[in-house]
């Protein structure tokens, strides 16, 4: 929680002397601003150093962001030397890699050493307790050791044990627990098998080892799965939206501040494909198309016109390499994206957001709906210019049901994994995708 605050405050002060200025009360002031702004820290230990890299950067640009923008705003920031603002902008984030490094060095040493391990024990060796205790062994820096399974299954029947010894029956688990050294019990349990989780949990309430429950609710496919009260009530989230509480104030703030900023930027682009789009094709320059938006509920969306015709009805056939229907500078909209302009119009009315799952037509749903499973699931959220799909390379004509249906599954995972972080991530990529794809016509 402390490691990125500490770092960036650390960085601050060490530019402060390196350039020989005061610190001062100028300096608590923004010290304690950027301890709200970064605190409690991400924890990163689980991730690849590259993506650590990755995270670290796009977290200390937003925070910059926020620094600046205000510190303009307000005129404060000058009351620091430039060279002291500039030599923090590099050195914060270099110094956020070396802690998490360092952290990361050190926690994997401590957690290796026998002392300093948590000795846990699976009670039920089916697929969710086989994925912990894998999860267990690997990942170095939790400091846990699976000793084994409990199961009222015969060796001969259980084919999953990954080398890891089965210990026992059921009710030998209380009398082990006693005679041994055991931190934690998971119980991998099916929900059917009441009676006997039950009757387990009788018994070990004369042992000193600390109790978790991990149904096999969790085996399927969870949307922000998480636990949760209603009114002092404990309910399981199994499908759920990322973007309640704070989040969804969070994500509303952004695309509103972002769409503005783009918008005032792009105005002079926007004018010159207005007059594009007239004299080049007689109709509207807006097409407007029926899609569904959050909660599944139809809404409006804007695009530069780019074909000769406006199919908005019960059959929409989905643009084609080659497709005769669309103009010669709607071919050049569309595989700029920049027919999609119009789009950050539909973010400040709410109906859309920056980054979100692309919106199909209406038609397109219905069809796909019946063929992939979950699909409605992406409407959980508010749907996006651009998405975590578009990123992966699904952007453009989606001619299989295979393709929809990967598409499908980076939209999943978007809503699995959301922070403000893979939001700005995605847009970054969306940059790079949209100079040198090719799937979109």
């Amino acid at each position: 929680m402390f490691l990125d605050p500490f770092s960036l405050i650390l960085s601050l002060i060490g530019c402060a002397l390196y350039f020989d200025d005061t610190v001062d009360a100028r300096y608590v002031v923004l010290s304690l601003v950027v301890f709200s702004l970064s605190f409690p820290g991400s924890s990163l230990l689980s991730m690849r150093p590259r993506r650590v890299v990755r995270q670290t950067v796009i977290n200390w640009l937003l925070i910059a962001f926020i620094l600046l923008f205000f510190g303009y705003a307000s005129q404060y920031i000058g009351n620091f030397p430039s060279e002291v603002v500039l030599a923090w902008l590099v050195a914060a984030p270099v110094t956020q890699l070396v802690a998490h490094f360092s952290a990361r060095a050190y926690l994997r040493r401590a957690a290796a050493q026998e002392e300093n391990q948590t000795r846990v024990i699976v009670v039920g060796c089916n697929e969710i307790g086989v994925r912990l205790a894998d999860q267990f062994d690997g990942n170095p820096f939790l400091g846990v050791r699976c000793i084994g399974y409990f199961d009222d299954r015969s060796p001969e029947r259980i084919t999953q044990l990954n080398n890891r010894p089965l210990l026992g029956r059921l009710k030998d688990l209380a009398a082990y627990v006693k005679a041994n050294r055991v931190d934690q019990i998971y119980l991998a349990l099916p929900m059917a098998s009441q009676p006997r989780i039950l009757s387990l949990l009788d018994d070990l309430k004369d042992t000193t080892a600390s109790v978790f429950f991990a149904p096999d609710i969790f085996v399927t496919d969870l949307i922000q799965g998480r636990m949760d009260y209603v009114a002092g009530v404990p309910v399981v989230a199994v499908c759920d939206t990322p973007f309640t509480g704070i989040n969804g104030v969070v994500k509303r703030i952004t695309d509103i501040v972002l769409s503005i900023a783009i918008l005032l930027l792009i105005s002079p682009v926007l004018l010159a494909i207005v007059i594009g789009v007239k004299m080049t094709s007689p109709g509207p320059v807006l097409f407007r198309q029926r899609r569904y938006g959050l909660d599944g509920k139809e809404i409006v969306v804007y695009k530069f016109r780019s074909m000769t015709v406006q199919e908005d009805g019960g059959v929409v056939r989905q643009a084609t390499r080659n497709d005769q229907r669309i103009t010669r500078f709607g071919g050049f909209l569309r595989r700029s994206s920049l027919d999609e302009l119009p789009q950050f119009i539909n973010v400040l009315q709410g109906r859309m957001s920056i980054v979100g799952p692309r919106p199909h037509a209406v038609a397109h749903n219905e069809t796909y709906r019946k063929l992939i499973k979950g699909y409605m699931v992406r409407h959980k959220v508010k749907p996006g210019i651009t998405g975590w799909a578009q990123v992966n390379g699904y952007r453009g004509e989606t001619e299989t049901v295979d393709k929809m249906q990967k598409r499908i599954e980076f939209d999943l995972e978007y809503l699995r994994n959301w922070s403000i972080g893979l939001d700005l991530w995605i847009i970054v990529k969306t940059i790079a995708v949209v100079f040198r794809d090719r799937n979109a016509y």
